[in-house]
């Protein structure tokens, strides 16, 4: 796997264990760590921001890795 591949998978799935934290005990860890304290939200950190943003890309960048792979799997099955 490159390094790539693995920050990003590393970066969705911390996504995913704190979007579930959320979902369960609406406890945003993200927020937690990097926000500004209680009274802002987790959008008001820069920090936060750039976060879930670099989350989002990583999830973004593993959608094509999911289709590319998939793909690659079709191929094969018509060769075969």
């Amino acid at each position: 796997m490159r390094a790539l591949d693995i920050i990003t998978l590393l970066l969705v799935i911390i996504g995913g264990l704190n979007w579930g934290l959320v979902g369960l005990f609406e406890f945003d860890l993200v927020r937690a760590i990097f926000g500004d304290g209680a009274s802002y939200t987790a959008t008001e950190s820069g920090i936060s921001r750039v976060i879930y943003v670099l989350v989002a890309i990583a999830a973004i960048y593993q959608i094509t890795n999911l289709v590319r792979m998939l793909s690659s799997k079709a191929r094969i099955r018509e060769i075969s």
